[in-house]
């Protein structure tokens, strides 16, 4: 999905859910400062060369926690969408790609990026102070952002970290993507927010949310390059 492929959605999502389009094209100049300030940012090439023709994308649904007893990812590249990262880590597995917008257990995102696992952080917004604290912490970071994107600040298309991981997996030469995880219900997952100690209901920017995250995986089944299938412990 390209940038005029993405506006009408981004636009869309914007005037749905109260976002600012200037609060997120100055956060995604902020990241673009803080990438070139800590000289560890990445283009999309290296990250290309990581993932493979078949890869998993881990969402953080209240089934991933089945999902990772019942199969093993041996044969793929791993890409965990934030907080979905502390399940991975609890069951030893290591991602070699989070997808995050700084949302999720910060010291997880660490600890796995430390282990290797290169880091695709978000701007918007509504996170520009999680930017400015947390960016300085990590490594091998490609930026990526909502608005227009900047020359080592991508935009794949995507809105969630689960469904932008989905987006970010095509464009970069995924051909097959398994989406683990992924429930779009009435609960979200314990790993989703550093608070949740339980899965706990779905409050209405949620389900929004993850309206549109269907949403735009169904046009990337339709129009992108990469067959997606969904895990069903």
């Amino acid at each position: 999905m390209n940038w005029e492929q993405w506006r009408p959605f981004y636009l869309r999502i914007v005037r749905e859910m109260g976002y600012s389009v200037e609060k997120d094209r100055e956060a995604s100049h902020l990241l673009r400062a803080l990438l070139l300030e800590s000289d560890e940012y990445i283009l999309r090439e290296e990250l290309s060369a990581v993932i493979g023709k078949k890869a998993y994308v881990f969402g953080a649904g209240p089934s991933l926690e089945v999902a990772l007893k019942e199969f093993d990812f041996l044969d793929g590249t791993l890409i965990a969408a934030d907080g979905a990262t502390s399940a991975l880590l609890e069951k030893g597995i290591a991602p070699d790609v989070i997808v995050t917008d700084l949302d999720g257990r910060v010291p997880d995102l660490k600890i796995a990026n430390e282990g290797g696992a290169f880091m695709v952080i978000h701007a918007h917004g509504d996170n520009v102070n999680k930017l400015k604290a947390y960016v300085q912490l990590f490594s091998r970071i490609l930026g990526t952002c909502q608005t227009e994107p900047l020359d080592i600040v991508y935009n794949f298309g995507g809105f969630t970290d689960g469904d932008r991981a989905a987006f970010l997996a095509e464009a970069l030469g995924a051909r097959e993507i398994t989406l683990v995880g992924f429930d779009f219900g009435e609960t979200v997952g314990k790993w989703s927010k550093p608070f949740l100690k339980d899965h706990s209901p779905a409050w209405e920017s949620k389900r929004k949310k993850f309206a549109f995250a269907r949403e735009l995986l169904e046009w990337l089944e339709k129009n992108g390059r990469a067959r997606l299938v969904y895990a069903s412990p």
